[in-house]
């Protein structure tokens, strides 16, 4: 191999890549279950310290390929005990990852490209602008940061991370084929041995990739819905006009459909003050949801700068859950974690050297209304 010759990264390969990456190299299958457990389970990532494979072989390692983690820049803990780690990704731009405990589980929540090419307009991420997709060594890299942040390595380490959301920064489906290898590492037994239960996916509703997933894999799904008509889903989340409700419900139902237990999607609706949290909407959003089984997790608003929308009321809220309980669906209200560090959901940010130069577009536009509120003003 020249030394000009790039090495392959074995953090994000799937057990499938690596045995082929082990095959290339003229070694046996189990050669791969070896290498994912020193990764992913143990923390090394040295070759000379892989002691059960031969000093040949290690060598041959350390010179076609390397274990590349990414550079951890910000590690902060919340006083709820949320903790937000920003790590810096190939390019100079960032991501952000957040692990969120509670009483019987801890969620990690991972993020899949820098920053994110939709423009959904009550998310701070989508107002960073877009960059790129993540590999699947980033994205699988942030648990692996994560996992070893908090575990002791071995294979009978106690788990802090028990479930996985694919909910951070970026639209998993847009980056399709890197968040599906990361995916299987996060349930592969020889890596993190996660049940496909607790890895969930989020999707604003890119309906040809919710079938595509449907023929790959068994995660589960959540949905960013946010509204329960066409007409506000398309001002709340744009790619609504592509795939209306109707054409993402009948692509959730036939995911459901395909997998072997009774698993119900989640449906995540935000909370917007005097925006969708009427009782109409209310109304609406519980006919809708008789289409398919789910449940309906409920996020109250957490504010940015100049995003132009309130957090609704406690009162309100609860007006609006009581309503979905009382139509008959399960209904719970996402607690707001890690607010004080920026950590809420709907406010990661990174810092995205953006590519779409919406950020900008974005900035000018807020500019431009409080000069024009300015103005008024002083009438």
């Amino acid at each position: 191999m020249s030394d000009t010759a790039e090495k392959i990264n074995l953090l994000g390969l799937s057990p499938t890549k690596m045995e082929a990456f082990f095959a290339d190299l003229g070694e046996k299958k189990f050669r791969a279950q070896q290498m994912l457990k020193w990764i992913h389970q143990y923390g090394e990532a040295d070759f000379g310290k892989m002691t059960n494979m031969s000093k040949g072989l290690r060598a041959k390692l350390a010179e076609v390929s390397e274990i590349k983690l990414p550079e951890v820049t910000y590690d902060q803990t919340s006083k709820d005990g949320t903790r937000k780690w920003v790590m810096k990704m190939e390019g100079g731009s960032s991501v952000e990852t957040v692990y969120i405990p509670e009483k019987e589980r801890g969620t990690l929540c991972v993020s899949s490209q820098i920053g994110c090419s939709l423009d959904c307009s009550f998310c701070s991420t989508g107002k960073q602008g877009f960059n790129r997709d993540l590999s699947a060594a980033e994205i699988i890299g942030q648990v692996y940061v994560a996992a070893m942040a908090f575990h002791e390595p071995g294979e009978r380490r106690e788990r802090k991370i028990t479930n996985v959301v694919m909910m951070g920064m970026g639209e998993p489906l847009l980056n399709f084929d890197n968040v599906v290898d990361a995916m299987a590492l996060m349930m592969e037994d020889n890596a993190y041995g996660l049940s496909k239960r607790r890895v969930t996916l989020s999707t604003s509703g890119v309906v040809p990739q919710i079938d595509r997933l449907g023929e790959i894999t068994d995660v589960s799904l959540a949905i960013s819905l946010h509204a329960p008509n066409d007409e506000l889903r398309n001002q709340l989340v744009p790619l609504n006009k592509k795939y209306p409700i109707k054409e993402l419900i009948a692509s959730v139902n036939r995911y459901l459909d395909k997998l072997p237990d009774r698993r119900k999607a989640t449906i995540e609706y935000t909370l917007i003050d005097g925006v969708n949290d009427e009782i109409e909407h209310a109304q609406q959003l519980a006919e809708l949801m008789k289409q398919v089984p789910c449940k309906i997790n409920l996020i109250p608003f957490n504010p940015f700068p100049n995003s132009g929308y309130k957090r609704p009321s406690n009162n309100r809220t609860y007006r609006f859950r009581d309503h979905l309980i009382n139509a008959g669906h399960i209904v719970t209200i996402r607690s707001t974690r890690g607010d004080d560090i920026d950590a809420a959901c709907g406010q990661l940010v990174g810092r995205v050297e953006d590519r779409t130069r919406r950020s900008a577009k974005y900035i000018n536009a807020v500019q431009l209304d409080e000069s024009q509120q300015s103005i008024e003003a002083g009438r």
